[in-house]
């Protein structure tokens, strides 16, 4: 049996005002938007060639979820999101009004520059260097 990640939860304030910035400042796509309840939903989103692995926007609904949104990591970098244009996706950031946390640097590994979301999580953009 193959194994992957399929889910990565995503503690949000808000399922919308979330969705939004990912689709309309990332250019992520919404594969699902199911409502299990009053006030849960299924929400996963991801990055347009991204197949596998997609992120689950999860509602804060208890004081404890509330106070790790937007700091899931203890202010680490969270999430890593691989492109093959850095320069077109960075470009982006920056016309989104994106805040940009490290700006680029050529690193052995490739080019990177850390973001962060809309609730201060913090993400690495990064070019692979071809080995």
């Amino acid at each position: 049996m193959k194994q992957y990640i399929a889910q990565i939860a995503l503690v949000v304030a808000d399922y919308d005002e979330a969705i939004e910035f990912y689709i309309q400042k990332l250019h992520f796509r919404l594969i699902e938007d199911t409502v299990m309840s009053e006030t849960k939903r299924w929400v996963r989103i991801a990055p347009p060639s991204s197949s596998e692995c997609s992120l689950l926007l999860a509602k804060a609904v208890t004081d404890e979820q509330t106070i790790r949104v937007g700091n899931q990591t203890g202010g680490r970098v969270f999430l890593f999101l691989n492109t093959e244009n850095f320069k077109r996706d960075y470009q982006n950031l920056l016309d989104q009004n994106v805040q940009i946390v490290r700006k680029p640097l050529v690193e052995p590994y490739g080019t990177v520059a850390v973001f962060a979301d809309l609730y201060g999580n913090l993400w690495d953009l990064i070019e692979p260097s071809c080995k």
